[in-house]
């Protein structure tokens, strides 16, 4: 039996998605909202969840990888219960042409999901740490010598968990308002 929980799932880079996905999710949990997180490669299944979170770098203007096989592997469940996204982007500058441009490669990586209507996305700055970078990003000059960055709007981010469990209630037959624990 479907549980009313929300799900908070990510697929990470350098860990700055998994810092966003603990962020949202101890929000929703004190807000009361019955919650759980898990690695994106990592679910089995969504059987006991009412609505998802899922968090992605996106990294070379594509998704990661571990988040394009979420969404493929569990394309049916998805597809009856409500979704939001936020997805890190490693912006040359925080300027609006730069968000237009994630926004524009964010669009383009979607379209690989037509069946897919997030409830909500949420863009945000990434973090960029050149001590971090791998195999075979650490063998660019340019990234290696590039100042580390920190571009996350944590109030952002904030009021955007605090909106999920209302948008999430309106999208499905069993509200996850609901999912709030009884005190």
């Amino acid at each position: 039996m479907k549980e009313n929980k929300i799900l908070v799932t990510y697929a990470t880079m350098s860990g700055s998605s998994q810092e966003i996905a603990e962020f949202v999710l101890t929000e929703l949990q004190q807000q009361s909202y019955a919650a759980e997180i898990q690695p994106c490669r990592m679910v089995k299944n969504l059987n006991a969840f009412s609505a998802v979170v899922l968090g992605t770098p996106l990294y070379m203007f594509h998704l990661h990888k571990d988040a394009l096989r979420f969404l493929s592997r569990h394309q049916k469940a998805l597809r009856a219960m409500p979704v939001a996204l936020f997805a890190g982007g490693l912006y040359v500058s925080n300027t609006e042409e730069d968000r237009q441009e994630v926004q524009r490669q964010m669009t383009a990586e979607l379209a690989k999901f037509p069946w897919l209507t997030p409830s909500s996305l949420l863009l945000v700055g990434g973090r960029f740490d050149p001590d971090l970078l791998r195999f075979p990003y650490n063998l660019i000059p340019a990234l290696k010598q590039s100042e580390p960055s920190d571009l996350r709007d944590w109030n952002a981010i904030r009021d955007w968990a605090h909106s999920l469990p209302s948008l999430f209630a309106t999208q499905t037959e069993s509200p996850v308002a609901h999912a709030r624990r009884e005190a």
